[in-house]
């Protein structure tokens, strides 16, 4: 773990100094002043992240991280194994939703195979970053080894790092999992304390019985490999190969200072996760929704933040984050665009 804490000391908080100037500015607008509410909110956010003082955004990427679990021995979802790999070759091909919402919002989709269990071929568009076959059955033993943790969370970083020399401006998460719920609800309860019964939910659809099993399974595992060190450890015992690969995505972005739109309950555990083993972090992320998954209002809560939506969807894949991107976008579009009081011979308050 050392390579990820060596980089998680180079991460600089946000820079506050140009507050003052871009809300000067903003009450200049033809508006009444904080007319435009979190619209303005999010443009300071934005300008804090990037130091950018004409902030824009042009090219804007959704990576969809893809990896099996070996937690889906134990029935914990409704859909079989086989859909991982199946779903991310539906992405290749255009035909899932975040797919359809990406092209709305102008943004380019990468895919990428951290830990499915399936031989690929080498189809246009998979980036290959495969660490292993599926994480191991994290109910008998941890879900990966301190090596495999490693290598995910720095390939998520380097998938970051090509990203700001591409001229990425803004990063949005997706992921794809058959029982990354399970992973994602474990690593809450590790991190925050929550009883497994309270969060777990239905993931792919499962009824009233299989949650139920779903948060036995969770609260034996937890008790299994407790005490957890830290974040890592504990993503190491009870995570996944996307969560990980996310995490080092989030950090690579972090430390370049590109926003990133943190989609849903499987991407807000990656996002927990690394904002608590690197807290400069946390002011450097947008989260998109508030998913119907059971437990995810409690946990944005928990780490101090609110979604800019609430659509009561529960998909993933990064269409959470496809939809928030262009409210970013309109955000700062009114701060270029829009007229001052002075230039448009309005009389105003300021």
């Amino acid at each position: 773990m050392k390579d990820i804490l060596d980089y998680i000391s180079l991460i600089e908080p946000v820079d506050r100094s140009l507050d003052g100037e871009v809300q000067k500015y903003l009450d200049h607008l033809t508006k009444p002043q904080g007319s435009l509410g979190r619209l303005e909110e999010i443009l300071k956010e934005f300008v804090r992240i990037t130091g950018k003082t004409k902030p824009s955004i042009d090219r804007k990427i959704i990576f969809i991280m893809a990896g099996d679990h070996g937690i889906a021995e134990e029935g914990v979802s409704a859909f079989p194994a086989e859909v991982t790999p199946q779903m991310v070759l539906n992405f290749l091909s255009g035909g899932a939703a975040i797919n359809v919402l990406a092209k709305h919002a102008g943004c380019e989709t990468k895919v990428v195979d951290m830990g499915v269990n399936f031989k690929f071929d080498s189809s246009a568009g998979l980036i290959d970053k495969k660490i292993a076959m599926g994480t191991k059955n994290f109910a008998k033993e941890p879900a990966m080894t301190e090596l495999e943790l490693t290598m995910a969370v720095m390939a998520g970083i380097d998938l970051a790092e090509k990203a700001v020399k591409d001229g990425t401006d803004i990063i949005g998460t997706g992921d794809m999992g058959i029982a990354n719920t399970t992973a994602s609800t474990a690593i809450y309860c590790a991190l925050f304390g929550f009883k497994p019964e309270d969060i777990t939910g239905p993931g792919t659809g499962l009824d009233d019985n299989g949650i139920k099993h779903k948060a036995e399974v969770i609260k034996a595992a937890l008790e299994k490999h407790s005490p957890f060190d830290s974040p890592l450890d504990i993503l190491m015992k009870v995570g996944g190969f996307e969560i990980a690969g996310l995490v080092g995505l989030i950090l690579g972005a972090a430390k370049n200072r590109i926003p990133v739109v943190v989609d849903g309950f499987i991407s807000t555990a990656a996002a927990a996760v690394t904002t608590i083993a690197a807290p400069n972090v946390k002011e450097k992320l947008f989260f998109a929704h508030a998913s119907k998954e059971p437990g995810h209002m409690l946990i944005l809560e928990k780490l101090g933040v609110k979604a800019i939506f609430d659509f009561q969807m529960r998909l993933g894949e990064g269409t959470g984050g496809a939809l928030a991107i262009p409210v970013i976008e309109g955000a700062l579009k009114i701060y270029n665009e829009m007229a001052t009081f002075k230039s448009a011979s309005v009389s105003g308050a300021v």
